[in-house]
């Protein structure tokens, strides 16, 4: 009997330790299993990066060649010179004409007094029935302001066309509240006829 217990002692430690062993291949081929997982992802990263390698190698060496290859007729002809040169020499003479433009702009200026004129004429007969806002003089005309219109520009206007002596201090004391400093545009001012 105590045969047969070693004996069955002996063959029960043995299948616990082939069960264990078993379990311990099991879980050993699992970590193997993950480990080769693991590398064959490397694997395909590095697929990856080689192509895209490969991709920018191809990319560099197509520019290098573009840039050792002569560019294709890069040279201008006598005539493309000779054309150049007419537009040179058209565009110094536009450039001359507009330059003796505002010269003689700004000499217009000059001897103006350098007071800004109006960009319109004020009308060159009475206009009916113009009776001023302040009862002053019967004798007169109305003017509708314009855009960059002065009181200086307005007075200036009417002494040149119309040979009317007139200061901006009569327009303005012919009508009582204008601001000369913000004058509204289409609104209409009196201009006394001085006597």
């Amino acid at each position: 009997m105590k045969k047969i217990s070693f004996w069955l002692f002996i063959f029960a430690f043995a299948a616990f330790t082939s069960s264990i062993a078993r379990a311990q291949d099991a879980a050993t081929q699992q970590q193997i299993d993950q480990v080769n997982g693991r590398i064959q992802d490397i694997y395909g990263v590095l697929d990856k990066q080689d192509k895209r390698l490969a991709t920018l190698e191809k990319s560099i060496g197509d520019l290098q060649d573009k840039l050792i290859q002569p560019a294709a007729n890069n040279s201008a002809s006598a005539d493309d010179l000779k054309k150049l040169a007419e537009q040179v020499k058209d565009l110094a003479k536009k450039q001359q004409d507009d330059n003796d433009l505002i010269v003689k702009e700004l000499e217009k200026l000059g001897k103006g007094g350098g007071a800004p004129t109006t960009g319109h004429k004020p009308p060159t007969a009475a206009n009916d029935n113009p009776t001023p806002p302040n009862g002053g003089p019967q004798n007169g005309y109305y003017y509708t302001i314009q855009d960059k219109d002065t009181l200086s520009a307005i007075a200036k206007a009417y002494s040149t066309e119309l040979k009317i002596k007139i200061t901006p201090e009569q327009i303005q004391a012919a009508n009582p509240g204008l601001n000369p400093k913000n004058l509204i545009v289409g609104k209409k001012i009196f201009i006394p006829q001085p006597q």
